[in-house]
């Protein structure tokens, strides 16, 4: 593996693809870079070569510790673990990735989901930074990647810690239709889609809000449904599973995604959280139990 002296932009090749403008792209990346910055902890930022591009990874926490790999949610970065890392790196060596095809530093590739592209990244991914076996904490599109991952390679995920993940219950397609039209309005109309789809309501997280709806202003994301996962495919699961999903969540049926895991999956634990949206905060402490357990 390589170490990146600097982050630099991302910007060129594969831009158009991802962003609406070389602006746009400009913005988002320089709010992310001024989040690296902000980094909580010391890290290593890391350039790793795959099949499917380069791929940037921010590692924390001690060499020796056991490893843990984020994967976050579509239209984010490794950002979306800054609020955790501080408690997660004392005991983890933790590998914020950036997800191909989302706005950070990572190559734009976007190879289609559920043909076996991802399992090849995510094993250049791993092998690339030395890892042979490690637990997965991930978010909504990442959740629906490392389910895939394990499924595919369960010898080497040991446990899995998943927030909203995407693949098991219904994907709700009404936000997106809304989204749309919301757009017609400018950046208001895409924050007031944005706080309708993350539920993201609290005043305190308004900073959250402002860099989601910046995001969504100039991004590109994907609009195709995830794949569901049947039920042979979770019943195979036989590492530890956590489930943490929201009960208002606008873009994933919670509900079903809750009682297909628990009557599918031999190890699993589910917490359906009340009046909590797609967005999902305050789980650092018990993400982080589940993983020492």
């Amino acid at each position: 593996m390589s170490t990146s002296e600097s982050t630099g932009t991302g910007r060129g090749a594969g831009t158009s693809a991802l962003y609406k403008s070389e602006a746009g792209a400009a913005e988002i990346l320089g709010r992310y870079q001024e989040a690296l910055d902000a980094w909580p902890v010391p890290a290593e930022r890391v350039r790793v070569p795959t099949r499917h591009g380069e791929t940037f990874v921010v590692v924390s926490g001690p060499k020796d510790a056991p490893p843990v790999v984020l994967l976050h949610g579509s239209g984010a970065n490794a950002t979306m673990w800054q609020g955790d890392i501080a408690s997660w790196s004392q005991r983890f060596r933790t590998y914020a990735v950036d997800v191909i095809g989302e706005p950070g530093l990572s190559a734009p590739s976007r190879p289609p989901l559920g043909s076996g592209a991802f399992q090849e990244w995510l094993d250049d991914v791993w092998d690339g930074l030395g890892i042979s076996t490690a637990a997965v904490v991930a978010a909504s599109l990442g959740g629906w990647l490392a389910l895939d991952y394990a499924n595919r390679r369960p010898e080497r995920v040991t446990r899995l810690a998943l927030l909203c993940p995407g693949g098991v219950g219904r994907q709700k397609m009404g936000w997106l239709f809304k989204a749309v039209l919301l757009r017609a309005f400018g950046r208001k109309g895409v924050r007031r889609s944005v706080r309708a789809g993350t539920g993201l309501e609290d005043p305190a997280l308004d900073s959250v809000l402002d860099t989601v709806t910046l995001v969504f202003t100039h991004f590109k994301p994907r609009t195709e449904r995830l794949p569901v996962f049947p039920d042979e495919v979770l019943r195979r699961l036989g590492m530890p599973v956590l489930v943490i999903a929201g009960d208002r969540d606008a873009l994933f049926d919670s509900a079903e995604t809750a009682r297909r895991v628990r009557a599918c999956v031999p190890r699993a634990t589910v917490h359906l959280l009340p009046e909590v949206g797609h967005a999902i905060f305050g789980q650092t402490r018990t993400i982080e139990e589940f993983l020492r357990a």
